[in-house]
Formats: C-alpha cells, structure tokens, sequence
C-alpha cells in the first residue's frame, strides 16, 4: 500500500534575476508527472510569478510565465497566494494569471486553481505539509 505525500512548494523569489522561479516550477511539473500531490504557495516576491503580461526581453530572457497555465493539466489545482504579500506590493488578485483545472467530479467544469490566504491560513499550510520545499 503506497501513502501519497503532500509536497507544499513555497516560491518566495521574483520570477527573474535567480534560478530559483524556474527551478520550482520545473520541480513542480517533475513531481505532478510523478502523481505527487501537490501545494503550490506564493509568499513575498513569489507572488511576481504569477503576474500577467511578464515580458523578460528588456532583461535577455525568455518568459515562462505562461507555463503556469499547464499545471491544471498536470493535476495540479491547489494554488495559494499570499493576500498580504499582494497587498504589500500593491497587488490584487486580478493582476495575477487566472490558473484553472477541470473537476472531473464535476462533469469537468473549469474551476480556479487560485486561493488567497492569509499570514495564519499559510502558517497551516506550512504545518500540514509531509514535504516542504523552500525556492
């Protein structure tokens, strides 16, 4: 009998001028192909990764924002953004990327991804988590 592990991966860094954005998502994409359940947590800078309309040329590099929008179909539907870490950097929900998936217990309706939590809801999640992986 195989115990399935919750893996919470908090993304803290902007989307650029580091690895660690990338290296997450790319972790992340690894682990759903794998059937890992997984978390995915935007705190502090994180939540740059999630913004519409990310344009990388002016800095030389590619954008790989829009891949965020393919992991509703890796299974990957528990999305949790920091409110307090949007309204620090003057952010709303509808600025970030609308990520959804299809609830297959619900004749596949499109449904979002997307959870705003505050400071005490992601200390929980933090806590519940079996494997926690920091970028």
């Amino acid at each position: 009998m195989s115990v399935t592990k919750k893996f919470t991966y908090i993304n803290r860094k902007a989307p650029y001028g580091t690895v660690y954005a990338l290296e997450s998502l790319e972790v992340v994409l690894i682990g759903a192909a794998f059937e890992q359940e997984v978390q995915l947590v935007f705190v502090d800078d994180g939540v740059y990764q999630l913004t519409k309309g990310q344009d990388a040329a002016g800095i030389g590099m590619k954008s790989f924002s829009k891949t965020y929008a393919a992991l509703g179909d890796y299974d990957v539907n528990q999305i949790y953004v920091c409110e307090q870490s949007l309204a620090d950097r003057g952010l709303t929900i509808d600025d970030l990327q609308a990520l959804t998936y299809e609830d297959e217990d619900d004749d596949w309706a499109e449904k979002s991804s997307m959870n705003l939590v505050n400071r005490e809801q992601l200390s929980d999640l933090i806590s519940n988590a079996d494997v926690l992986l920091n970028f």
